[in-house]
Order: structure tokens, then C-alpha cells, then sequence
């Protein structure tokens, strides 16, 4: 059994894909999956399995689409490549320190030509590194008055994407590090 941290992409949002936490939890529960918490009401849990990061993706779609009704994009981490990805963040960050700092997390690797293209473009008060599994954004005035969002990058790459702040993808290692111990 690995530890692994799992992404539902637009899930509780504007009223829309609404989905109990505790129904989420039970629901995965029965699909076979051991040791399953959730962060937040917005599509972060934490889960215990022998699958590959692919099916376990597969997994929950499936029992949220069975269970719930509807289609939800879903993106599985192992802790080992959640930590990679923090560990590149180019944005300097603390627990203290990491208010404007998101984490685009990309479900399959962008072209590299629509890349090239997006990084030869400035935008005022953001910044951003793509790399091929995630987007390191610095939004100096906040994520809600970000142009560069994940519905930005979702369009100008033709990729699909979920986005977190500082906070949640560092309690989200965290919650993975104490299942894994």
C-alpha cells in the first residue's frame, strides 16, 4: 500500500458538483480504497492504495460518477511526486509566508510550442513557471484578480489543470506524511 493525494477538479464550486465530504469519503471507502480523508470541501483527499496513480484517477471517477451523478476530472499524486513538486517551486515559501503562491497542477503534459509562446508573454503583477507536470504561479495582488488562473492556462496550453495555494498542497503532504508513517 502507497499513500497517494488525489485532485477533483471543480467540484463544490459556485454551487455547482456539490459533494458531502463524509458522502465522498464513504463512497471511495466502498470502492475498495483504505484510509481516506479529505481536506477542504474543494476535491483533496488523501487515500491509501496498492493501484497505480492512472487507475486509482479512474477509480474515483468512476465511483463519483456512479454514486454522485455526474463526470469530475481527477488527478492522482504519490506522495513522492507531490514532494518533487514542492520541492521546485521556484517562488519562495514559507508556512508563514506563501500568500499569492498556487500550484497549477497539470493532468498531462503540455505542448511545448504553446508553452514557449505563453512564457514569451508578461503579465502585470504575476508570474509564472511551467514545467510538465505543474505551473508555479506568484499572483502579487491575489488569485482572484489573477489573469493568469487555472481556466487561463486550461485554454492557452489545450491541457486540462486544477489549482491549489501554498497551503493546501503543503496540509495536503502533510496529511499524506502521517498516513504513510
Amino acid at each position: 500500500m502507497k499513500t497517494f493525494i488525489v485532485f477533483l477538479r471543480g467540484i463544490n464550486v459556485s454551487g455547482q458538483k456539490k459533494i458531502r465530504m463524509a458522502e465522498l469519503r464513504t463512497c471511495l471507502s466502498e470502492a475498495g480504497f483504505k484510509e481516506v480523508r479529505t481536506y477542504i470541501q474543494s476535491g483533496n483527499l488523501v487515500l491509501d492504495s496498492s493501484a497505480t496513480e492512472l487507475n486509482i484517477s479512474e477509480r474515483v471517477q468512476r465511483a463519483i460518477l456512479d454514486t454522485f451523478g455526474f463526470n469530475v476530472p481527477v488527478l492522482t499524486l504519490d506522495l513522492s511526486n507531490l514532494q518533487a513538486i514542492i520541492k521546485k517551486n521556484p517562488y519562495p515559501a514559507t508556512q508563514e509566508y506563501n500568500k499569492g503562491i498556487y500550484f497549477v497542477l497539470l493532468y498531462d503534459e503540455p505542448d511545448a510550442k504553446a508553452v514557449e509562446t505563453l512564457e514569451n508573454e508578461t503579465f502585470n503583477n504575476e508570474e509564472f513557471t511551467i514545467t510538465p507536470s505543474s505551473i508555479y504561479l506568484k499572483c502579487h495582488k491575489g488569485y482572484g484578480r489573477a489573469k493568469c488562473n487555472n481556466n487561463f492556462f486550461e485554454r492557452r496550453l489545450n491541457i486540462q489543470a486544477t489549482a491549489r495555494n501554498w497551503k493546501t498542497i503543503t496540509t495536503l503532504e502533510e496529511m499524506a506524511l502521517s498516513n504513510s508513517t
